[in-house]
C-alpha cells in the first residue's frame, strides 16, 4: 500500500512539473508577442521623432533672433526637440569635414546659412501633418525654406505599419494556440483524477467544493510558470543589452513591467479557467462514460 501512495505520488509530482514547464514555455511565448508589440511601438515613436525637418534661415537673420524663433517654436504642440545651427557653427564643421576653410573661396564671407533642425512628435510625424505644419513654419520672418525627406516619411510609416498589424494577428492567434496548449496539459492532469472527482460527487460534495483544490493548484502552477517565464525573457532583455547597449531607448522599464504582468495574468486566468472548464467537464459525466474517455 505504502508503494503504491509513493508511486501514485510521484506519479502526480511528475505531472505537477510537467504542467508548470508545460505552461511556462507557453507563456514565454505570449511574453516575447506582448514584448515585441510593446518595442515596436516604442521603436515607431523613437524612429519618427528622429526624422529631421531642416529650416533655412536668411542670411541676414542673427543668432539672437534665431535663439527667439527658437524659443517660439518651443511652444508649438508638435515639436518634440529642436537645434539650432549658427552660420559660424556650420562653418566650422564644413572646414573640419573638408579639411579647408570655404570662406577662403568667397573672398572671406561665410557661405552658409543658419539653419533650425527640428523632430516631430511621433503623432505629427507623417506627410498629412507635415503639409500644414510647412505652412506654418514659412510664415515665420526670415525663414527661406524648409526640408525633410518626403520619400522617407512615408517608407517609415507603412513599414511601421505593416510590423504592427503583422504583430497583432501574430497575438491573437498565438494566444488561441496557448490557451488550447495550457487546457490540453492542464485537463491531461485533470484527467488521472476524474475517478477521485467522481466520488467526491457521490458522496454529497459539491461542485465549488470538488473545484476548489483542482483550481487553487491550477493558480499556483500558473504563478510559478509566469516566474519562470520571466526570469527566462529577463535572461534574453539582459543578453540583448549586453549586445546592444542602446536598445534601452526603446526597451524600457515600462515595457518590462507591463510584459511580465502579462505574463503572470496570462498564467494566472489561462490554468485557473481551463481547471474550471476541465473538472466541470468531468463533473457532468456518469460513472461509465469516464470508462469510455
Amino acid at each position: 500500500m505504502g508503494k503504491k501512495r509513493t508511486k501514485a505520488g510521484n506519479r502526480q509530482g511528475l505531472q505537477a512539473v510537467t504542467l508548470c514547464i508545460s505552461t511556462a514555455m507557453v507563456l514565454i511565448l505570449l511574453g516575447m508577442v506582448v514584448f515585441s508589440v510593446l518595442t515596436a511601438r516604442n521603436l515607431s515613436s523613437y524612429v519618427r521623432e528622429n526624422l529631421v525637418i531642416t529650416m533655412m534661415l536668411e542670411q541676414d537673420m542673427t543668432n539672437p533672433e534665431a535663439q527667439k524663433l527658437c524659443r517660439n517654436l518651443e511652444a508649438r504642440p508638435y515639436i518634440h526637440a529642436q537645434k539650432f545651427i549658427s552660420k559660424e557653427a556650420a562653418l566650422r564643421e564644413q572646414t573640419r569635414e573638408m579639411g579647408v576653410d570655404p570662406s577662403e573661396f568667397t573672398g572671406g564671407e561665410n557661405p552658409f546659412l543658419g539653419s533650425i533642425e527640428l523632430t516631430l512628435n511621433a503623432d505629427y510625424a507623417n506627410n498629412d501633418s507635415l503639409k500644414w505644419i510647412v505652412k506654418e513654419l514659412k510664415k515665420y520672418p526670415k525663414v527661406s525654406d524648409i526640408t525633410y525627406q518626403k520619400d522617407l516619411i512615408d517608407s517609415v510609416n507603412e513599414t511601421l505599419g505593416k510590423i504592427s498589424i503583422g504583430l497583432l494577428v501574430l497575438a491573437v492567434l498565438l494566444t488561441f494556440v496557448s490557451f488550447t496548449l495550457i487546457s490540453n496539459t492542464v485537463r491531461l492532469g485533470i484527467y488521472a483524477r476524474r475517478f477521485s472527482i467522481h466520488t467526491m460527487k457521490l458522496v454529497g460534495a459539491s461542485w465549488g467544493f470538488i473545484r476548489r483544490p483542482f483550481l487553487k493548484r491550477a493558480v499556483w502552477t500558473g504563478i510559478l510558470a509566469a516566474v519562470l517565464a520571466c526570469l527566462v525573457l529577463g535572461g534574453l532583455v539582459y543578453a540583448l543589452y549586453l549586445n546592444e547597449p542602446d536598445t534601452l531607448a526603446v526597451v524600457t522599464w515600462e515595457v518590462m513591467a507591463i510584459t511580465a504582468t502579462s505574463v503572470f495574468l496570462f498564467g494566472i486566468v489561462i490554468t485557473a479557467l481551463c481547471a474550471r472548464i476541465s473538472v466541470n467537464k468531468f463533473l457532468r459525466m456518469k460513472a461509465g462514460e469516464l470508462y469510455k474517455i
